[in-house]
């Protein structure tokens, strides 16, 4: 969608995945401030096409509404399909797009676990690959991944939550070194926890974690742009928080066993067994 009644600026393309609320609408935003022509990927279309309009209207940008199940098989080419429906070169991609689940995982959803995988894991991969060799023929680009925490430490009761975050801080890590030599840079944000829909969608709101009993939990706002001031920097690993750096440098040094303890404890909820 664009409004062709608004001077509109000529700017780079972003594309934004899970655009239409928490950090990924605080990424729309921060991105539409500097100028960027934004294209908006979410499932909720009343939610993205109200982003798309607002952002349009204070920014003077062109915004295109992608209402995409990233879940769905085919997902990808149908970006790819609009993409070029409207001659668009993406120079900033934000695969922000995450689904998680808060559960035993011998009696969660199935479902939903590959709903996850896809989400979280495939469709990441996929949009990575469509869009980076347009990126390296430019030698220009930024990729930013959206990661956790969870990332550092297995997960229990967040099993493939907390894996699928591995892959993606893995992945991050191991493309950017390929890309050493070109201006393409890709920045791995690894937050503890926001407060978003994410979490209660996910059936963790009344876990520890989102307590605040040992993690702050940051705002939608403040977590974005400590991400896209790192992503502008071309940093590496973006850990927001003291408390986080610390677990982040001790990752080595702390092996497995004492982040898994700490990880379950935090991630049980009142309604798991024993509680």
């Amino acid at each position: 969608m664009t409004n062709k009644n608004l001077p509109l600026k000529s700017a780079s393309w972003a594309l934004i995945t899970g655009a239409s609320s928490g950090i990924g609408r605080e990424f729309s935003t921060l991105l539409a401030k500097d100028g960027y022509s934004l294209v908006l990927v979410a499932r909720d279309q009343e939610k993205l096409e109200f982003l798309a309009q607002n952002l349009q209207k204070t920014y003077s940008i062109q915004v295109h509404c992608f209402l995409i199940d990233l879940a769905k098989e085919g997902a990808i080419g149908e970006i790819d399909k609009k993409l070029k429906q409207n001659n668009i070169t993406v120079s900033i991609l934000i695969n922000n797009a995450g689904l998680g689940q808060n559960e035993y995982f011998a009696e969660g959803d199935q479902k939903k676990t590959a709903d996850m995988i896809a989400v979280n894991i495939k469709t990441l991969t996929e949009l990575t690959r469509l869009l980076l060799p347009d990126m390296i023929k430019h030698n220009r680009g930024k990729i930013l991944n959206v990661a956790s925490m969870a990332a550092f430490s297995p997960g229990p009761f967040m099993a493939v939550y907390f894996a699928s975050k591995a892959y993606v801080f893995s992945f991050s890590r191991a493309i950017r070194e390929e890309l050493s030599n070109t201006n393409i840079k890709v920045t791995v944000f690894c937050p503890g926890p926001i407060q978003t829909p994410f979490w209660e969608k996910a059936g963790a709101s009344r876990s520890r974690l989102m307590s605040g009993f040992l993690l702050p939990i940051l705002t939608p706002e403040k977590a974005a742009k400590i991400a896209y001031t790192d992503l502008k920097k071309g940093k590496n690993v973006c850990v927001p928080g003291l408390l986080a750096k610390i677990v982040y440098a001790l990752r080595g040094v702390l092996g497995t066993y004492i982040p898994l303890k700490i990880a379950g404890f935090l991630n049980r909820s009142k309604s798991h067994k024993g509680f």
